[in-house]
């Protein structure tokens, strides 16, 4: 339950290489999107690495200006060209905003579904009213959420939904962008483990049935955060980081949810 996230990661060598490194050190799972405007060193990192396509979980996601039926369908064929690859095995709704219409967004989605360039439906930044909404008006199941989540935003109320309703939850962002770093009960746990602040972020999410998507260069933190797999926190220890009263969202665009 860990995969690579590629935001800001626009150093078109740098992110190739990342993602030949991500995946020769064990990760199946890679992040894209549009707006990132790295799909092409997505897809030439995964050409050079030394596994094969069919063992590697790619997810790329459609912006929000592109989210009108035909807009979905011609910029998501153009994404498949420049990841070099003939389909995705998920495909995200963004955000919902924008050009976001739940009938004619979603049609496109199920086109793209049937026309095999997709093999499952996501969304992103989606609050369970709007989960419900999609769910309604699309012709198969939605198969993730992918939210910012992590010890100081842990997202209760979506978590809870996502367990009703058999929903995956994929949290980006799950290091706070560097600020579990400064978290004293984070701090703690890794200097009883022995460990990175980061790898307790992750195994607490691991624990949480939540994939974590953290963005990685360097090969010393993709192997550190591939490490956390091997991180069992005991039960005090998740509880005390679920008792971290935090509410610190690192992503928050003007056109966010509405019910924020």
């Amino acid at each position: 339950m860990l995969g690579l996230g590629t935001w800001e990661n626009t150093d078109g060598d740098q992110c190739a290489r990342s993602v030949e490194t991500a995946l020769e050190t064990g990760y199946r799972h890679v992040d894209t999107a549009q707006a990132y405007g790295n799909e092409a060193d997505v897809g030439a990192g995964i050409e050079r690495a030394d596994v094969d396509r069919e063992e590697i979980f790619l997810a790329t996601k459609v912006w929000i200006s592109q989210l009108a039926h035909d807009d979905v369908i011609e910029s998501t064929e153009r994404s498949l060209d420049k990841l070099g690859v003939d389909s995705v095995d998920l495909l995200y709704v963004h955000w919902p905003a924008r050009a976001y219409d739940p009938e004619e967004t979603l049609a496109a989605f199920a086109e793209l579904r049937d026309r095999g360039l997709i093999d499952r439906i996501g969304v992103s930044n989606f609050e369970p009213h709007h989960v419900d909404r999609a769910r309604e008006v699309l012709d198969g199941p939605i198969f993730a959420n992918q939210i910012e989540m992590h010890p100081l935003l842990q997202q209760d109320e979506l978590r809870e939904y996502a367990a009703e309703t058999d929903l995956n939850l994929v949290a980006y962002s799950p290091l706070a962008r560097g600020q579990v770093f400064e978290v004293p009960e984070l701090t703690e746990i890794a200097e009883t483990h022995g460990v990175s602040e980061a790898q307790v972020s992750l195994a607490w999410l691991r624990e949480k049935e939540v994939t974590a998507i953290p963005k990685a260069t360097s090969e010393g933190h993709i192997t550190d955060n591939w490490a956390s797999l091997d991180l069992e926190l005991t039960d005090g220890e998740i509880e005390r980081i679920d008792a971290i009263d935090r509410t610190d969202r690192r992503v928050d665009p003007d056109f966010g949810p509405d019910s924020w």
